[in-house]
């Protein structure tokens, strides 16, 4: 190969390597997003059962017995 070709394919291939960095940084960063949803997905329905267990106690709390249940 001639010393203009070994130039480009080291220029490729130094860009590539920095491809493949980069790529692996945002996996990285994919793969924590996707635990950090699953954590607030999880929350947000804990949250969501709380919230609707307090919203029909004070429901029941509110609603009087009928007469003839006394």
């Amino acid at each position: 190969m001639n010393d203009e070709a070994t130039q480009r394919l080291e220029k490729i291939e130094s860009h590539l390597a920095h491809l493949e960095r980069h790529y692996e940084q945002l996996n990285a960063v994919v793969v924590e997003q996707a635990r950090t949803l699953r954590k607030m997905q999880t929350l947000q329905q804990k949250l969501s059962a709380s919230v609707e267990n307090s919203e029909l106690e004070r429901i029941k709390g509110t609603n009087s017995k009928p007469p003839h249940y006394q």
